[in-house]
């Protein structure tokens, strides 16, 4: 397929790079600021830089991955009438695009330019507002994984929901580790293989089998003495104690 895409933040960076081993070409990447349009291009070994009045009319996709906030305010004159137009957002509903043929594909990971991942192992939800563009959003996908489902904006925000739990959530508790941690002047890479392995159980047993730890055994020793070592940091303190209690009560 021929895309043109827009943006070329985290997610970008790691979708045109899955595009164009998949045996797509990336016609144009377009992005506010030009030096990041640039180094995308380059990364993929393309000159392709474009301005947003000077989208290609060849395109087959054209592939929106900017901020959940510029999505209600970018310009869509800029794309060719009837053109499919999705954006990659997780909490957007499909009809933030004002065009006949819209949709979203939303590759659910968590991305950062300086790691790109393997797009074959990363599901893909798509919705269309067509079952012709749905089918076509599907068989897209597939040419990237066999992790491709259908599901409505709704949904999704559910689904996005959960993914703040599963990654963002998690990632500031290894914030907050990383900072009890160096206070004590002990490396946070001895957190590492915890972290690996509490990941690896849940690909076994559901999360609520694999928990461990003091609130589960109901440990109230240890839970009031790790509540006193964090006495001079009333917010980490609060954020254990309420954990804590959720967890020991399992009640979600």
């Amino acid at each position: 397929m021929k895309v043109v895409l827009v943006g070329a933040g985290n997610l970008a960076t790691n979708l045109a790079v899955a595009l164009q081993q998949s045996g797509h070409t990336i016609l144009q990447v377009f992005s506010r600021t030009r030096q990041s349009a640039e180094l995308l291009a380059e990364r993929i070994g393309s000159s392709a830089v474009t301005a947003l009045n000077q989208l290609s009319q060849e395109a087959d996709i054209y592939i929106i991955s900017i901020t959940d906030a510029a999505l209600s305010s970018f310009d869509y004159t800029a794309f060719p009438t009837h053109s499919l137009v999705v954006h990659t957002a997780g909490s957007i509903p499909m009809d933030v695009i004002p065009m006949e043929r819209r949709g979203v594909f939303y590759p659910m990971q968590t991305f950062s330019r300086q790691r790109i991942v393997d797009f074959s192992q990363i599901p893909i939800f798509i919705e269309a507002a067509t079952e012709e563009d749905t089918q076509f959003l599907t068989d897209f996908a597939l040419t990237i994984n066999n992790k491709v489902y259908r599901l409505s904006s709704a949904d999704r925000l559910y689904l996005h929901l959960a993914a703040v739990y599963c990654s963002n959530f998690v990632n500031h508790c290894y914030a907050m580790s990383e900072e009890i941690l160096r206070q004590h002047n002990i490396p946070f890479s001895v957190m590492l293989p915890l972290v690996d392995e509490v990941a690896a159980k849940v690909h076994q047993v559901s999360p609520r089998e694999a928990q461990t730890g003091p609130a589960i055994r109901h440990d109230e020793n240890v839970i009031r003495h790790h509540l006193s070592l964090l006495e001079d940091q009333p917010r980490l303190q609060e954020i254990y104690e309420i954990l804590s209690k959720h967890i020991a009560n399992d009640k979600l």
